[in-house]
């Protein structure tokens, strides 16, 4: 009996096993690619071929963050900038999601609300901290209403978004079949909005630590955002490249963090 699939060449082989192989260079490169890059800078700084004033090497810069972790200061300020993050984060995200959710399933309450929330979202956060700050005074309740603010639009579009792609005869089936609201909110709504929710956590997360950063420059006395302004007032370059790490870094982990749980509770979603 004859094979009706004759078996493959070596070079049809090596031609099968070349993506995946290049998957495996990319992924490396992906993992040491930051490494490299600290070590050009490294290698220029040393060789005075980038001004040290304005680039110190990364070594003096871990230098200066050992000494800063050694000394607590450092996490004096992350504990700071985490704990406003955190409330203003809450405080802008649940509401965001209920009135998503709201509108998404409302028409009559779309076509009302639905031009207020398009005329203020376009308005800088930043734009009206001294506002807030005439409020609210330059405490922590100015901090938490800015970021507040920025993380509830971010969260009622995607998750109105979320809503709004959910195919109708999804909605017509359930209220054929008796469905009351809270049950086509809990069964229909919310697990078909989970995606664009999540996504909205996402850019919300990213666009805290950017708003709480200028928000603890203009009127804070703790935080890493006070800290990189209090660095470049004194042009201590290495603290403030120090704060720029230390943000940039709580930013990605809260991200990761997201995506963990994305991955847990939407285990449907593309990532």
């Amino acid at each position: 009996m004859t094979n009706a699939h004759p078996s493959l060449s070596p070079e049809d082989i090596e031609r099968l096993k070349a993506p995946a192989r290049r998957a495996s260079i990319y992924r490396i490169f992906s993992y040491f690619s930051p490494l490299l890059l600290l070590l050009l800078w490294e290698l220029s700084a040393q060789a005075a071929l980038i001004d040290r004033r304005f680039f110190p090497p990364p070594s003096a810069i871990a230098g200066t963050a050992w000494d800063m972790i050694v000394s607590l200061e450092l996490f004096d300020h992350i504990g700071a900038t985490l704990r406003r993050v955190g409330v203003g984060y809450a405080m802008g995200a649940i509401p965001g999601v209920l009135l998503g959710l709201l509108l998404g399933l409302s028409a009559p309450l779309r076509r009302v609300l639905g031009p207020i929330f398009a005329a203020l979202y376009p308005v800088p956060k930043i734009a009206i901290l001294p506002l807030i700050l005439l409020i609210f005074g330059v405490g922590d309740a100015s901090k938490f209403v800015v970021i507040a603010i920025g993380v509830f639009f971010l969260m009622f579009y995607n998750t109105l978004g979320g809503v709004m792609q959910i195919p109708q005869i999804y909605l017509d089936v359930a209220r054929n079949a008796g469905a009351t609201r809270f049950q086509t909110f809990r069964r229909i709504a919310l697990p078909s909005a989970l995606p664009s929710i999540f996504t909205g956590l996402k850019l919300a997360a990213g666009s805290s630590f950017i708003i709480i950063a200028a928000a603890e420059f203009l009127g804070a006395r703790s935080g890493v955002g006070f800290f990189i302004w209090a660095s470049w007032q004194t042009f201590a370059v290495s603290r403030m490249f120090v704060g720029i790490v230390v943000i940039s870094a709580m930013g990605y982990l809260t991200i990761l963090a997201i995506e963990a749980l994305e991955r847990r509770f939407v285990p449907w979603s593309k990532h």
